[in-house]
């Protein structure tokens, strides 16, 4: 399943971000519905135009994050096949506690 473009891996990584989304939106629907500090324009319009812009801010760091996520994945995925060389059989390997293991 690819969420805008992401894979679910790279999904949970952004939830650390998506969270804070959900919680300043949460406030800009709270405050439009119950007017905590009055309605006075001027500095309804500030509190509005601060959340808005830090939600709008967020959103695109998001994105950009995991893009750069992704991307990295993938480079990361290429060079581990480039580099994959199989052992000969019958080499030991894994010498851990004093135990040999043999392919």
């Amino acid at each position: 399943m690819a969420l805008f473009g992401f894979e679910k891996d790279t999904l949970l990584d952004l939830t650390v971000n998506v969270i804070p989304l959900g919680i300043i939106l949460f406030f800009i629907a709270a405050f439009a519905v119950f007017p905590a500090f009055g309605t006075d324009p001027v500095f309804s319009g500030m509190q509005f135009a601060l959340m808005v812009s830090m939600f709008l801010l967020l959103a695109v760091l998001t994105y950009y994050a995991g893009r750069a996520i992704e991307n990295a994945e993938a480079r990361q995925e290429s060079v581990d096949e480039a580099t994959a060389v199989e052992e000969p059989p019958g080499e030991v390997t894994g010498l851990e506690d004093g135990e040999a293991t043999q392919k």
